[in-house]
């Protein structure tokens, strides 16, 4: 099977290649990716290249092919698999393998198990590990953003709280809490404000702070108050006093778990500020500086009980929650796409990626055409169509949407 796949081979040396995958064994699986989701991490990634983590020591000679949040369907299925798995299922996939013995990761470690292709393998990692997910969804671009709201559904329940007079974590957010997301106003943050509105714990007010006011009313028409939860964004953009301006949002001048979204020692510094008594505060953002530092209030750590928590990415678990999630509706992640893609422009996107404004951007693997800005189509033919198709859903991208760029863009040539 010839792949077309975007591989790394060292720091900033990304390149779309066609090649030959190995047959499968009896122990993997053979599948076609339809949308890779781009993830920050990726930039990331491809900025420090061997000295990342979860990379092997020699990238020039054992490239790995990128993209961890991907949907597509299952083609062929070693013999140890088929009890379990089918051709013809969509799937999605957990990158996050949490090996006893090894940092690798799907998108991250493998040279021929990554989702920015035409078609890759499913390893016996990733088998075994439980990683590869059955998904009956209507759209492989919400199987595509499953991953990424794993990750949120990951770092709410890695929250806690006390249980009065003990020491026992009830973990979480907290019931009927004041719930704070700083620097939300991101893919990730929209997911988690998502989720803080339609996940199994429900908050009783949620704040959300930014710095765009055109972007932040916009948000004010995409998530209204809902299941009973208040909801107000925060442009603090002009803020002379963040502390005072957040502290007069709380009932208690405080809040119970407060989340940061992006690597920020001054959001660190306010978020710390702002816990309750038993407050959590949940670092969020992944920094690319391994020696970040950020300071903390130590006095509330000790005398009011105050936690520190973080996470990077989520688990099986998460990801099955995140699939129930998206096939019943609850959550509604078409909100967070901004931009879409062919495969031939995966390479140069994912590097600049920090640079365009907006939410997630889709790649479609098997299609070749220009990155396209949902907000600012130009009046081609077929952009034409598709601004009629997603005015008729609020300019959010959507199933009608997706099928026209399946069936009617140009196929990437072999």
């Amino acid at each position: 099977m010839i792949t077309q796949a975007v591989r790394l081979y060292g720091k900033k040396d990304l390149r779309l290649e066609s090649f030959e995958l190995p047959q499968i064994t009896n122990d993997e699986i053979l599948v076609s990716v339809i949308v890779d989701s781009m993830c920050m991490s990726s930039l990331k990634l491809v900025n420090q290249g061997e000295d990342h983590k979860k990379t092997p020591p020699d990238l020039k000679n054992n490239p790995i092919i990128i993209g961890h949040e991907c949907c597509g369907e299952i083609l062929q299925v070693g013999k140890n698999w088929q009890h379990k798995f089918k051709p013809g299922q969509k799937y999605v996939v957990q990158a996050n393998l949490q090996l006893a013995d090894s940092p690798y990761c799907v998108g991250y470690s493998y040279s021929y198990t990554g989702g920015c292709a035409t078609y890759m393998i499913i390893n016996h990692d990733v088998l075994k590990q439980d990683c590869l997910i059955p998904y009956e969804g209507k759209t492989y671009f919400e199987g595509a953003l499953i991953e990424p709201l794993s990750c949120i559904i990951g770092a709410f329940n890695a929250n806690y709280h006390l249980k009065p007079n003990s020491y026992d974590h009830v973990m979480g957010i907290k019931p009927d809490g004041d719930l704070l997301i700083l620097g939300g106003t991101g893919p990730m943050g929209m997911l988690a404000i998502d989720y803080a509105l339609g996940g199994p714990i429900k908050p009783k007010n949620v704040i959300i702070t930014g710095r765009n006011k055109e972007k932040i009313e916009h948000f004010k028409t995409l998530y209204p108050p809902r299941n009973g939860i208040n909801i107000e964004f925060v442009d603090v953009s002009n803020a002379d006093n963040q502390l005072a301006l957040l502290k007069s949002k709380s009932p208690k001048n405080s809040f119970d778990d407060v989340f940061v979204f992006l690597p920020s020692q001054e959001l660190v510094r306010l978020a710390s500020q702002l816990l309750a008594f038993d407050g959590c505060l949940n670092f969020f953002a992944g920094p690319q500086d391994k020696n970040f530092m950020a300071e903390i209030n130590f006095y509330d750590v000790h005398y009011n009980f105050t936690h520190i928590v973080g996470t990077s990415g989520g688990n099986t678990d998460d990801m099955r929650s995140a699939v129930k999630l998206i096939e019943s509706g609850a959550v509604n992640v078409a909100k967070i796409i901004s931009h879409i893609m062919g495969i031939n422009k995966a390479s140069e996107i994912t590097k600049i990626q920090d640079t365009i404004k907006g939410g997630k951007k889709l790649v479609y693997t098997h299609k070749c055409f220009d990155l396209k800005n949902l907000e600012s189509l130009t009046d081609s033919a077929d952009d034409i169509t598709l601004k009629k198709i997603l005015n008729k859903n609020h300019g959010i991208w959507s199933k009608e949407a997706e099928d026209f760029i399946l069936n009617y863009l140009p196929d990437i040539e072999p």
